[in-house]
């Protein structure tokens, strides 16, 4: 079978990680390749006996023995997050997480510091918030992108010098322009960062290309298209290219260009967790969701009905998809409807990457317009797959494996494929 790539196609919490999950129970899989984001990713899996974990940086594939997690380049590596999350996974049956773990050696590494910064502006900006997770991973890109040759990297673990020089770079960088940060010493932090490194698999892009050569990958997304570093509303975005760019790149690296069916995740509720533009919300919607309450970071966890305008515009942003999997079917109800158009357009145009200027101009529109709802449709299915003019592939009506059901052969399992 070819890799399969799965990005979310709104503001993420679409379900990605159960789709991924699904995909590791449903055919043999190599390994599960995360391609951006980093410790701020929360994908939910929920297994038949009741075992929840909430992914981050590993893969969603993981409760499946033998599956692997790959954190490319474009992951942002955060090695104290990654070890209390290695943690939670032995109290749920997996003590094996980290020895079936590789990591890039070109991935930058998220620090204290970076996680402090991050805090500090998110705190100084008052009723203007961006919804930041508050855990540094869009400090970390900006300061990478800002002194690309001191930012520290995950291959620098492997030399305590040269990583010393670079945190107190970076430490007094980020002082100077904030004042004093809520982060330990550096001193402290060192043998924390060198012991990650004697513990995982830290490699060069080689690894991958054997990887993809070997068996069958998943490229796990996080976040979503609509947050987008590019396409999302500006400035409620992420610092991370949300769609399959990096993919394809990674692909093309590897000499397996186009090798991937590209799957987008829907939910039928659209939701936002934070601030920003979320034009069909509708607070008297009768919905929760256990897995996103409120924080003091991003804020509340919003609802608002299914917005095909929106979810068009991040179809065209993504490049398309070859099928959609559309989840939490087991909230379709008579209290849901579908937005097929707003008051002033039914379609949104996405622009060149880069502009942000148009996006906040674009995120100004939107914050303006108002929802033109139909009723809800007989058949959810057939409507995304009309709405987004993309065939629904995969349905899910409740958080484990067994409550996914295919559509057409594209996604069915290798073995009912033969057997057909």
């Amino acid at each position: 079978m070819r890799h399969v790539a799965v990005v979310d196609l709104g503001y993420g919490d679409a379900g990605k990680g159960t789709v991924v999950d699904w995909l590791c129970a449903t055919r043999p899989v190599h390994t599960v390749v995360r391609f951006n984001g980093g410790a701020q990713a929360a994908h939910n899996v929920v297994l038949r006996d009741g075992r929840h974990h909430t992914f981050a940086q590993f893969g969603a594939g993981t409760f499946h023995p033998g599956v692997r997690t790959h954190l490319s380049r474009h992951v942002v590596v955060d090695p104290l997050a990654l070890a209390a999350e290695a943690d939670h996974l032995a109290t749920v049956g997996v003590p094996d997480a980290l020895d079936r773990l590789t990591i890039d050696r070109d991935a930058l590494l998220a620090t204290p510091y970076h996680r402090a910064a991050n805090r500090a502006r998110e705190i100084a900006r008052g009723a203007d918030r961006h919804g930041s997770c508050g855990l540094g991973v869009g400090e970390t890109v900006a300061y990478g992108l800002a002194h690309p040759a001191d930012a520290p990297r995950v291959g620098d673990c492997r030399r305590p010098a040269l990583l010393r020089r670079r945190l107190t770079a970076l430490r007094d960088r980020l002082t100077a322009e904030l004042g004093p940060l809520d982060a330990p010493p550096i001193e402290d932090c060192l043998p924390a960062f060198t012991g990650f490194a004697g513990r995982v698999a830290i490699v060069d892009e080689s690894w991958l290309v054997g990887a993809l050569h070997a068996g069958t990958c998943v490229f796990e997304g996080a976040q979503g298209v609509l947050l987008d570093e590019w396409h999302g509303f500006h400035p409620y975005t992420t610092w991370s290219t949300t769609t399959f760019a990096n993919v394809d790149s990674l692909l093309a690296e590897a000499g397996r260009p186009g090798d991937v069916t590209r799957i987008g995740v829907l939910r039928v509720v659209t939701t936002r967790h934070g601030p920003g533009p979320l034009v069909t919300e509708d607070p008297a919607l009768p919905f929760a969701d256990p897995h996103n309450p409120t924080n003091p970071w991003q804020g509340r966890f919003r609802f608002g009905h299914f917005d095909a305008v929106a979810h068009r515009y991040a179809l065209a942003a993504a490049g398309g998809v070859d099928g959609l999997a559309l989840t939490h079917l087991d909230l379709a109800g008579p209290d849901l409807r579908i937005c097929r158009r707003y008051d002033t357009t039914d379609r949104l145009t996405p622009g060149p990457p880069g502009d942000l200027d148009r996006q906040a101009a674009l995120t100004a529109r939107l914050l303006r317009s108002r929802p033109v709802y139909d009723d809800p449709p007989a058949d959810w299915a057939e409507a995304v797959r009309t709405e987004l003019d993309t065939p629904v592939v995969l349905t899910s009506h409740g958080p484990t494996a067994d409550d996914k059901k295919t559509i057409g052969p594209l996604l069915a399992p290798p073995a009912l494929v033969r057997s057909a």
